[in-house]
């Protein structure tokens, strides 16, 4: 995985004050591997509860961490029982990693 363990900690900590405690974040995508280079940041949101402004949520959590990673890009996915559930959700926990 090419995250250090300070950018590990940084999004797990943005994560919990954006989306909760409970929330549980899961990097997936080019960063996983370590044969690769460059690349954006990945992340899956799962959250238990029902989310009311999923694009305001995501892209709160992708600024930050964006900002804390001076400036790289980050997408990020929301994961939650009252949103539709698409096959990159599935992809995502497969093959990502929860920090």
């Amino acid at each position: 995985m090419r995250l250090s363990s300070e950018q590990i900690s940084t999004i797990r900590k943005l994560t919990s004050q954006i989306a909760g405690a409970s929330a549980r974040v899961w990097l997936f995508g080019s960063r996983v591997r370590d044969d690769l280079r460059g690349g954006d940041v990945d992340l899956l949101i799962a959250l238990d509860s029902e989310v009311l402004e999923p694009a305001q949520l995501s892209a709160r959590l992708a600024a930050r961490v964006s900002r804390f990673m001076s400036g790289r890009r980050v997408d990020v996915l929301v994961r939650a029982p009252n949103l539709m559930h698409f096959p990159i959700h599935d992809v995502a926990l497969a093959e990502g990693v929860l920090l």
